[in-house]
């Protein structure tokens, strides 16, 4: 691989280009279980769009895989490394490079923290809405890369809707613009969507414009005790049918309650069967959190406690937000699943979870996205036990059947990776799969884009 080393040098400062085994390991995954990784040859981190285009030069040249990654926060295995390959680790790319409140756009490179760019857009009264629970670390890119939601979806959708334009290198070093920087455009194909969850398997984003909204007042939150998880959904689906817009929608079972508790000690009712939280950021929260808290209590609700400050309404949501950390604190490793069905479906998914988990002997806890019908069942095991995890594995697989026995998609938000390749199939079809690979042979047809992902 010296040659490859040197070949990368030729074009590239001579920190940006890492060969040490030990530290090029270190980028070998994301933080999915059940998903290979290879050991990297090289580790390129780029600080330009000359620097990227110098790299996919060599790969095609040297026949080489690049894998594109961002902070490696994904759940699916989209970013792990291929024997051999190019760790193409874009997180320096973090500049915002134009923030336009007349416009309401935001320019960014990919390793733009989603955070930062949040506070930054902030502070001209703007807003960019899609929420990943890992924002804090999270980047643009792999937020693009696998389609990322978030919290707030209900309300603001999810990361495609607020692309408008990319620059992205393609596999032999071209240099591609797609999509807009105006409010509407319909010109030729919407390449710039085929791009988003495409998990870097058909260009490398190096820049992207982003739609901004004007930022809204801060949310009041909601809690709503339920005794069982079908009267949980019912309220949902009852909240929804009737109108309201609520800014978040989100369901904890009572596994995760106690789990959050253990960890955190946030008297969080154990006794109840689900757990219903509802925002509000509109003008009057209080009168929209009163009028969904009626509906909760026609929906069977045993208790409904509005909160009457941010303050405690960030409470609240910071028990939402611990649920993946408490979890894991049972057995040391979770398995997260990320099923969407049809929101009048979503009872039956987190009933069927866990009993799916009792089924197979292990812990299952769930919170969904509620409002969009996005689940995430964890499964909770023990990595060093054999038997735990064979069945850990097929546990999730079954979650992911009945989802698509209910009408759903096996992700929501967090991509397909190395860890759903096989469902995405089942999913698609014969006739979908193969117009997918079609689409994937024509921008890189030697298949050195993030190879072994998706398909």
């Amino acid at each position: 691989m010296s040659a490859l080393s040197e070949r990368l040098r030729d074009g590239l400062p001579a920190e940006a280009v890492v060969t040490d085994p030990d530290v090029a390991r270190s980028y070998a995954h994301d933080m999915a279980s059940f998903c290979d990784a290879g050991a990297p040859a090289v580790v390129v981190l780029p600080r330009t769009v000359e620097h990227v285009q110098h790299v996919m030069r060599t790969a095609t040249a040297l026949r080489v895989p690049v894998v594109p990654q961002g902070a490696r926060t994904g759940l699916s295995g989209a970013a792990n490394a291929t024997e051999g390959c190019i760790v193409l680790s874009l997180t320096r790319m973090d500049r915002i490079l134009e923030i336009d409140p007349v416009e309401r756009i935001a320019v960014v490179e990919p390793g733009v923290v989603n955070a930062v760019l949040s506070r930054a857009v902030g502070e001209h009264g703007l807003y960019y809405p899609p929420d990943p629970s890992s924002w804090e670390q999270c980047t643009i890119g792999g937020n693009i890369g696998t389609g990322s939601g978030g919290l707030c979806c209900v309300k603001y959708g999810v990361t495609a809707e607020y692309v408008l334009g990319l620059e992205v290198v393609l596999a032999d070093g071209r240099l591609m613009t797609t999509g807009r920087r105006t409010a509407k455009g319909v010109a030729g194909y919407d390449l710039t969507r085929l791009f988003v969850g495409s998990e870097g398997s058909l260009g490398i984003v190096v820049r992207a414009v982003l739609a901004l909204r004007p930022q809204p007042p801060r949310q009041l939150v909601l809690a709503a005790e339920f005794p069982t998880m079908a009267a949980a959904g019912d309220a949902v689906c009852r909240i929804m049918e009737r109108g309201h817009a609520p800014s978040l929608l989100e369901i904890m079972d009572r596994t995760t309650l106690r789990a959050v508790n253990a960890m955190a000690q946030m008297g969080l009712p154990e006794s109840t069967e689900a757990l219903l939280l509802a925002g509000f950021d509109t003008p009057d929260p209080s009168a929209d959190l009163a009028a969904v808290g009626e509906v909760c209590t026609a929906a069977g609700a045993t208790e409904v406690v509005p909160a009457d400050t941010v303050a405690e309404s960030e409470l609240l949501l910071q028990a939402r937000r611990l649920a993946l950390v408490a979890l894991e604190k049972i057995t040391g490793t979770t398995l997260i699943d990320d099923v969407c069905v049809p929101r009048a479906r979503l009872a039956e998914l987190l009933d069927g979870a866990q009993k799916i988990g009792a089924e197979y002997g292990l812990t299952v806890g769930s919170c969904a996205h509620a409002g969009d019908g996005n689940a995430h069942p964890l499964v909770c095991f023990d990595p060093t036990d054999e038997d735990e995890a064979r069945r850990a594995r097929e546990s999730f697989d079954d979650i992911m059947a009945l989802g698509l026995e209910l009408g759903g998609t096996i992700t929501g938000e967090h991509g397909v990776g190395v860890l759903k390749k096989d469902w995405l199939a089942r999913e698609l079809g014969p006739v979908g799969l193969e117009m997918q690979r079609g689409i994937k042979q024509v921008f890189d047809p030697l298949d050195l884009l993030n190879p072994g992902k998706l398909f």
